[in-house]
C-alpha cells in the first residue's frame, strides 16, 4: 500500500470527529454516530482507492451506510484495492454524555487480509510491546496479570487493568482485586484503551475482558503497528450468531486469535480525538468558526507513528449538525 494513503485516511477521520464532535455531551446519541458516519462516507469519495468495508456499522439490513461489503472511495481501474475496519465513532455514549476516550479511528490493510468479524463479542487481552508474546486466553486471569507483571517488571500491585464496566464482567473484576492488581472501569471506547497500554505514560498495562468483535479487528490492526499484542476469541450470544459467523468464512468457532490472524501483512491505522482520552486530545472549538483535532498516523510496516495536530477552518470545511 502506497505510504501517503495514510495522510489521506486521516483526513477522513478529521472530517468524521469534527462532525461528531458538535454532539459532545448533549445526549443524543444517535445524532452523534450518524453524524460521524455521514462525514467519514463523504470523506471517502475523495480518495483514489477501491475500498470494501469488511468492519463497518453493521450488516447491510442493519445499517445504511459502511455497512460490512459497502464499497467506497473514488474507484478506477488502477486504484489499490484495500480492505477497510473502521468504526466513525468508538465511543458513542462517550461522545454523547461527554465522557473520556471517544475516537474515530480507521484500519487498512490490502485485500482480505482482516478477519471478516461478524458483529458478535470477542474474548480480548491486549498489552504493550514489553508484554507481547507472555498472555494467552488458555490462561487464568491470574496467571495473564502474573506474567504481566514479570514481563514489566513491575508489582501485581502496580500492574493496572482496563476493563469495561458491565455486569458481565463482575467475576472478571472480582478476581482482579482479590490478585491486589489496580482497575481502570472505562463506560466504553475498549479500542482506545487497549492502544494506551502500549504508552508508557498512560498508566495503563493491559485490557481484558469481553467487548465488539469488530472493535478486536481494529485493535489488532493498530497494535501490530505498536509492536503490542492482542489476542481474541469469538464469543457468541447465541446460534443465529454462529452461522452468520460461518457464512462469512469463520470454520473454527472456538479458536483463539493471535493479532496477526486478525490483521495480516501490512496494515495502517488512523485516529482522531472526538473527546479527550489518554490516547488522543478530542476535538477543540476556537473563536472565528475554527476547530483544532489531534490524530494519530501508524504503519505497521514502517512502525512510524505520526502525531498530528490540525488546525481547520469550518468556513471551508463546514460541518452541519
Amino acid at each position: 500500500m502506497d505510504r501517503n494513503l495514510a495522510l489521506e485516511f486521516v483526513r477522513v477521520t478529521e472530517f468524521a470527529s469534527l462532525a461528531c464532535a458538535q454532539f459532545t455531551g448533549l445526549g443524543d446519541a444517535d445524532g452523534a454516530d450518524q453524524a460521524a458516519v455521514d462525514a467519514m462516507r463523504k470523506a471517502f469519495d475523495s480518495i483514489d482507492i477501491d475500498g470494501t468495508v469488511v468492519i463497518g456499522e453493521g450488516e447491510r439490513d442493519e445499517a445504511p451506510m459502511l455497512y460490512i461489503g459497502e464499497k467506497v472511495g473514488q474507484k478506477n481501474e488502477h486504484s489499490p484495492k484495500v480492505d477497510i475496519a473502521l468504526d466513525p465513532l468508538e465511543g458513542t455514549n462517550l461522545c454523547a454524555y461527554g465522557g473520556v476516550g471517544a475516537i474515530s479511528v480507521i484500519a487498512i490493510a490490502e485485500q482480505g487480509k482482516f478477519l471478516h468479524a461478524p458483529d458478535t463479542y470477542m474474548d480480548k487481552i491486549a498489552v504493550g510491546p514489553k508484554a507481547k508474546g507472555v498472555i494467552c486466553l488458555k490462561l487464568s486471569v491470574e496467571d495473564n496479570i502474573s506474567a504481566i507483571s514479570k514481563a514489566l517488571n513491575k508489582p501485581v500491585g502496580d500492574i493496572t487493568v482496563v476493563i469495561l464496566e458491565r455486569d458481565r464482567h463482575k467475576d472478571l473484576i472480582a478476581r482482579v482485586r482479590k490478585m491486589g492488581a489496580r482497575i481502570h472501569l472505562i463506560g466504553d471506547g475498549d479500542v482506545s484503551s487497549a492502544i494506551a497500554t502500549c504508552w508508557e505514560n498512560s498508566g495503563i498495562d493491559v485490557m481484558m475482558g469481553t467487548g465488539g468483535a469488530p472493535e478486536g479487528v481494529i485493535t489488532a490492526a493498530a497494535l501490530k503497528c505498536l509492536g503490542g499484542d492482542f489476542q481474541g476469541r469469538l464469543n457468541f450470544r447465541n446460534e443465529d450468531e454462529k452461522i452468520r459467523a460461518q457464512k462469512m468464512g469463520v470454520t473454527d468457532l472456538d479458536k483463539i486469535y493471535e493479532r496477526d490472524e486478525l490483521a495480516q501483512g501490512d496494515v495502517m491505522f488512523c485516529a482522531t480525538g472526538v473527546t479527550d482520552g489518554p490516547f488522543l486530545k478530542g476535538v477543540k472549538t476556537l473563536p472565528g468558526r475554527r476547530a483544532s483535532t489531534q490524530s494519530v498516523v501508524m504503519r505497521s510496516k514502517t512502525k512510524t507513528i505520526r502525531h498530528i495536530d490540525a488546525e481547520h477552518d469550518l468556513e471551508f470545511k463546514p460541518i452541519h449538525k
